[in-house]
């Protein structure tokens, strides 16, 4: 069935409609998350998605409770980093991309927290540094981050890692 088109292999076990049929392609942000699973779409996937940067991304990043990997695939390229429980769980959304594909997707305040908590070496220590990232590194729009749900992302912090790092985050969007 590969070979003649009507399935297309995506990983070991996972097979999606090939190009001989009519049949409508899944969104690489639904392959992300049946690749492995559980996981959903993160960092800047998910904030390309919700219009907080600029760029358009091309390997999907997700997270998950498992062991970290990477997938390379005829469908695109998928990065999948660990979390642990509770931090993994909060801050997950149910996202309908098209009336047939709806995939597991981080709020903006968790893809945001979880690019903080995921890049090494990226540790604030003041106001000024953490506008600087925002501003320069991810090229957020300051406007942006006002819309943030500051008190659910509070929430999150006792759990989560770089907790000082992310509190220093929350106070410089507070003052924006």
């Amino acid at each position: 069935m590969v070979k003649s088109g009507i399935l297309e292999r995506v990983t070991k076990g996972l097979y999606i409609a090939g190009s001989a049929l009519p049949a409508e392609r899944p969104d690489p942000f639904l392959l992300a998350n049946q690749i492995l699973g559980p996981s959903y779409v993160s960092v800047e996937s998910a904030l390309s998605y919700h219009g907080l940067i600029p760029e358009r991304v091309y390997t999907i990043t997700s997270m998950t409770t498992k062991a970290s990997r990477r997938y390379t695939t005829p469908s695109g390229g998928f990065t999948y980093t660990r979390l642990s429980l509770p931090y993994y769980s909060f801050g997950i959304r149910s996202v309908q991309l098209t009336k047939q594909q709806t995939v597991m997707m981080a709020s903006p305040e968790k893809a945001l927290l979880d690019k903080i908590i995921t890049t090494p070496g990226v540790e604030f220590r003041s106001r000024t540094a953490a506008l600087s990232y925002l501003e320069s590194d991810l090229r957020v729009n300051i406007d942006d981050l006002k819309q943030l749900d500051l008190e659910a992302m509070r929430n999150w912090l006792p759990h989560a890692p770089k907790k000082r790092t992310l509190m220093i985050l929350t106070e410089t969007i507070q003052t924006v």
